[in-house]
């Protein structure tokens, strides 16, 4: 998680939340406080959220694990993982529609 993009959402989430909030109150005292409540409860699960990524990542380097090999591990096995193909490799289907 980047943190100036989740606090630049985080603003612009409140903005929006505090003009809907004042538009169905017609309070600005109570869009405020709802307004607070809400910044309060983002911050808290954004907190909650980066403790858990670091709790995982803990795990994974006291397993030995690197974080590829975590992501490989966990991929279904339905083909979706990577099969070895590369990326620049087109496939030589003509692009057209039927």
């Amino acid at each position: 998680m980047y943190a100036p993009r989740v606090f630049i959402c985080m603003t612009g989430t409140l903005i929006v939340f505090a003009v809907a909030t004042y538009f169905m109150t017609g309070s600005l005292y109570t869009a405020f406080i709802q307004t607070l409540i809400c910044a309060v409860l983002i911050q808290a699960g954004y907190f909650a959220a980066v403790l858990y990524l670091v709790r995982r990542e803990k795990q994974m380097r006291d397993a030995g694990v690197t974080s590829d090999a975590a992501a490989t591990a966990k991929s279904p096995k339905d083909g979706s993982r990577r099969d070895g193909l590369r990326a620049d490799t087109a496939p030589n289907l003509p692009a057209g529609d039927t």
